[in-house]
């Protein structure tokens, strides 16, 4: 099946691998009974259909969540269902790989117009006419 992030791209299910476990947090008796928060884990580095300058963007949007041996690991309890925290997790790594696709633009360097530089110190000077005449005659 997969998880289709575009057109192009889709992680295939050997790279992702989950895991559940017990949720902390409020659903009474429930919560020690029943593995409802769940842990994925996707192999950024090994995939295939990540160029390296994707799984670079990848990793300094993950932050903490990357790990050293190059995988991506979500960890999700928001909810009590175990299919609903699934899905969100799924919907959170698809999210952050889209996001990571997108190339950030280059900064374009600008300068100061010389008229510009020209009005500041003008501006600057007028102002400190202004403030000259607030003080009394020397005596």
């Amino acid at each position: 099946m997969g998880l289709r992030i575009n057109e192009q791209i889709t992680i295939e299910d050997w790279e992702l691998t989950e895991q559940f476990v017990r949720a902390s947090g409020p659903g009474g008796q429930n919560v020690n009974k029943v593995a409802t928060a769940v842990e994925l884990r996707f192999e950024a580095a090994r995939s295939p259909n990540l160029t390296g300058p994707v799984k670079a963007r990848l990793k300094r949007l993950a932050g903490r969540r990357w790990t050293a041996d190059g995988a991506l690991v979500l960890f999700v309890q928001d909810t009590r269902s175990q299919a609903r925290n699934r899905e969100l997790a799924r919907d959170r790594l698809a999210d952050l790989i889209g996001a990571a696709l997108v190339a950030p633009k280059r900064r374009v360097k600008t300068r100061v117009s010389a008229n510009q530089k020209r009005k500041r110190v003008e501006a600057k000077k007028k102002r400190g006419e202004v403030k000259a005449l607030r003080k009394g005659p020397d005596i």
